[in-house]
């Protein structure tokens, strides 16, 4: 999918307006890939990050009175997004910059907290022509989309590139096909979703979704609680985020390993975020 260099410069990779004609994505739950349950079906929302292209989001709609987007019936809040930085403007308390991940174009918004925060030290290392991957909240400015971000980062490995573009697709049809080809249906643990193994649509390195999770499930448990350590209102008012030691000490009956995998989890799917360094998380709702 790549020009024989490795980089991103193939534009084949997204050619033709994005994957399919017609493409929809959910947010993400504890123990599955970014496929959700009949709640998100139905409309409502958790904190998860959604994969989407930018035509996407340009094809969102808005029920009247509502002021939510939705991608075929689906709530969209939290996005996140791969794609090159054109004409970055850098001002006193925002950056901002144009993300082509070629099925068209959106700005992005970052608002910067003087040049001592975090936020103005992470937009620094973004630059044009770079790849990055957006974390961020849709918003609408003067009738026009844009995303205002909570997480800029630059790319450095562009499988990540590939495997952002497989996530969508891969969302997109546990709705549109689902389990037996059923519009809207969640495919179970361990089945790819187009037909065969290890078919495009469904990679092996692409976390597989799993309709339920037995209640005794060890790894599911550490997430949650890990989880639910950053959602406390005291941690949300930290700044930085919690340290990684700080999430350990109260994580009685688990290893460090398994709290830091929980921890590498959370971020994957967009419930937390790194902030002044790899070992200090914040959650996305904070």
């Amino acid at each position: 999918m790549y020009s024989e260099s490795g980089g991103p410069g193939d534009a084949s990779l997204f050619a033709g307006g994005g994957f399919m004609p017609s493409q929809s994505a959910t947010g993400t739950q504890f123990g599955s890939s970014a496929v959700t349950g009949a709640s998100r079906r139905a409309g409502g929302h958790d904190g998860g990050l959604q994969p989407l292209t930018v035509k996407m989001i340009s094809q969102a709609a808005q029920k009247p009175g509502d002021d939510a987007f939705y991608v075929d019936g689906l709530e969209v809040n939290n996005v996140t997004l791969v794609g090159m930085v054109h004409d970055k403007d850098e001002r006193n308390i925002d950056t901002s910059f144009m993300l082509d991940d070629t099925t068209g174009r959106i700005e992005i918004k970052r608002w910067i907290d003087g040049q001592d925060s975090y936020e103005y030290n992470e937009m620094q290392s973004v630059q044009n022509s770079m790849y990055v991957r957006v974390h961020g909240h849709l918003r609408t400015f003067q009738n026009k989309l844009n995303v205002v971000a909570f997480s800029v980062r630059p790319i450095t490995d562009f499988n990540e590139v590939t495997f952002h573009f497989l996530e969508v697709i891969y969302v997109h049809l546990s709705h549109t096909r689902g389990k037996g080809g059923a519009a809207g249906s969640t495919p179970a643990l361990g089945n790819t979703v187009a037909t065969g193994q290890n078919g495009i649509y469904g990679p092996p390195k692409v976390p597989a979704a799993a309709s339920t999770i037995p209640s005794g499930n060890a790894k599911e448990e550490c997430q949650k609680r890990v989880h639910s350590i950053y959602e406390e209102p005291a941690s949300l008012q930290v700044e930085q985020g919690l340290h990684v030691d700080q999430v350990c000490t109260r994580m009685t009956g688990f290893s460090r390993a398994q709290v830091r995998e929980a921890i590498d989890f959370l971020v994957n799917e967009g419930y937390i975020y790194s902030t002044i360094d790899d070992d200090h998380h914040k959650s996305t709702n904070g």
